[in-house]
């Protein structure tokens, strides 16, 4: 028997969109009783399948084909169209690098803001802050507005709070590509590969082919809402390529 950690059934999502088209207060005046010109957006079709518990699963396709309505669908923040069925057994987050981060406050209170997004309870923050800091390598700049920081300190300090969130499942929405100078990324990889995915289930959304390569198991190609295929990394990363030579 197969232990699934993730089932979907016939997943669709159809958006409404209201189109603009009158400009002036006259134009709108004057069409204030016709009906509202509205298109729909079909951003998923059809999509069916079973992820396995300690998986790693990767989505690509190109920008505009679904891939992170599919996260959202299957994280819960969006209801897919009627008839189709999400399963999902096991404690589930989203990884985004800096996704909760306010610029405004200090590192110090980014981390306990973020990781409490991430499902930390304020005591574990507190056990954990020391070692997120230092893993970032940001000690001299703790108590220092993030909005100052280069976009190696923002990377790194994101990274570090996300690899102490805890959760069985991890939609990672292009999360990890190698973080900071190439000393860190090192070290980040190491800790990617032997701490944050081992023992976890983990659906990657991403355009870095070598790391779906390197890890995934299997993928999901999507193409303007379309499943394209589900197999080997090798095989759908060949199947990935010609969509994208031909828009």
């Amino acid at each position: 028997m197969k232990d699934i950690a993730i089932r979907l059934e016939n997943i669709g999502k159809t958006f409404t969109v209201y189109e603009k088209t009158t400009d002036s207060i006259r134009e709108r005046f004057f069409n204030i009783f016709q009906a509202n010109h509205r298109r729909k957006i079909e951003a998923l079709k059809n999509v069916n399948l079973e992820i396995e518990r300690g998986e790693f699963f990767g989505i690509v396709g190109r920008n505009g084909s679904g891939k992170s309505t599919l996260l959202k669908i299957i994280l819960g923040a969006l209801q897919p169209d009627p008839g189709g069925a999400v399963e999902v057994n096991g404690r589930i987050i989203r990884l985004a690098l800096g996704m909760g981060f306010d610029p405004e406050l200090s590192a110090r209170n980014n981390v306990y803001l973020n990781a409490s997004l991430l499902g930390l309870s304020f005591k574990q923050i507190g056990q954990k802050f020391r070692e997120i800091i230092e893993f970032a390598e940001l000690e001299q700049f703790v108590d220092t507005k993030i909005k100052f920081y280069s976009s190696g300190m923002y990377s790194r300090l994101a990274f570090s709070i996300a690899v102490h969130a805890e959760a069985d499942i991890f939609l990672m929405d292009e999360f990890f590509g190698g973080v900071g100078d190439s000393r860190f990324k090192e070290k980040s990889e190491k800790v990617f590969e032997e701490s944050l995915v081992k023992g976890r289930t983990i659906v990657h959304v991403g355009h870095n082919l070598e790391m779906i390569k390197k890890h995934c198991d299997r993928v999901l190609v999507l193409n303007y809402g379309n499943p394209v295929g589900i197999g080997k990394p090798e095989e759908m990363i060949r199947e990935y390529k010609q969509i994208m030579q031909h828009p």
